[in-house]
């Protein structure tokens, strides 16, 4: 299939152009030196950090050797579509990894992740972001705090787009325990997971507190599926201090991928509309299990 998603492209055009320059028995500072480029300009395209010009592409095919006109223009055509990556506006706020997570969760296929700590910003209510942005960026200008939750909510389209992309999120018991905000704030997030949790191509699902230790344990973490067959998965992994990074071999994300299945087989998924409902009824009171609140009749 076609493959038009500017993040998917450059990273399809990094291995295309990895594989060229081994293939012609090239080094990255061979190749800097015939292009007169600092090594660091060709390991960053490699990479996938940066874009690469029309203009320094058609040099660095040549020089790979290529001259077969149908692979040059597929290769120009890749890094003309991948010039523009989503949220570049946002540089001053993220950094390259977080910047990376963004281009791959726009265009990822398949987004699963388990978070053990707060609503996954795709899931968050406008209060309920400005609330954790505020509460972890102590000192952050009010400026700062809005673009962040501006960026935040541009995200969330992905959630409204039609064509087949599915999520599924696995929470933590005490992510939706956490009257984060105050009452009035989670009692509107837990009421907006509530109708998420409706829709056909959204999965949340629960971790309670009484399945004690799980493979989750160590942290949050999400993966990309994509519909390119080419592409493999891609693993994002959160740290104590709320970063995010990229995880690193494909056996690392097989493993990850595993885990998150078996949370999913340890979570509650019947009926997380009820629950999160009576949650949102009862944020001022706490105490049920949520095995409880799942057992009751409706009301």
């Amino acid at each position: 299939m076609v493959v038009t998603s500017a993040a998917l492209l450059r990273l399809r055009l990094r291995t295309e152009l990895r594989k060229a320059r081994l293939a012609a028995g090239l080094t990255q500072r061979e190749v800097a030196d015939r292009m007169e480029w600092s090594p660091s300009k060709l390991i960053r395209i490699e990479a996938g950090e940066v874009g690469i010009s029309v203009n320094d592409l058609r040099p660095l095919v040549a020089a790979y050797g290529i001259t077969d006109r149908r692979k040059l223009e597929e290769l120009l055509n890749m890094a003309r579509g991948s010039r523009r990556m989503p949220f570049t506006e946002y540089r001053d706020l993220y950094g390259k990894d977080f910047l990376q997570f963004l281009a791959l969760e726009s265009a990822a296929w398949i987004n699963r992740q388990y978070s053990s700590l707060v609503i996954p910003g795709l899931l968050q209510t406008e209060e309920y972001m400005r609330a954790v942005m505020e509460a972890f960026g102590k000192g952050a200008s009010e400026e700062r705090v809005d673009r962040g939750v501006e960026a935040r909510l541009a995200r969330q389209e992905l959630l409204e787009e039609s064509g087949g992309r599915e999520f599924f999120f696995v929470l933590d018991e005490s992510v939706v325990r956490r009257q984060t905000g105050g009452r009035g704030v989670m009692r509107a997030q837990l009421e907006h997971l509530a109708e998420l949790s409706t829709r056909d191509h959204i999965t949340i699902q629960i971790l309670p507190f009484s399945v004690g230790a799980h493979p989750g344990i160590h942290g949050p973490f999400t993966l990309f599926e994509f519909q390119a067959e080419e592409m493999e998965d891609a693993l994002f992994i959160e740290d104590s201090r709320g970063a995010i990074y990229p995880g690193g071999s494909s056996e690392e994300t097989r493993r990850y991928l595993e885990r998150f299945w078996e949370l999913e087989d340890l979570a509650l998924k019947d009926g997380m509309d009820v629950v999160l409902r009576r949650l949102a009824e009862r944020v001022t009171e706490g105490g049920d299990e949520l095995e409880v609140l799942l057992q009751q009749d409706p009301a």
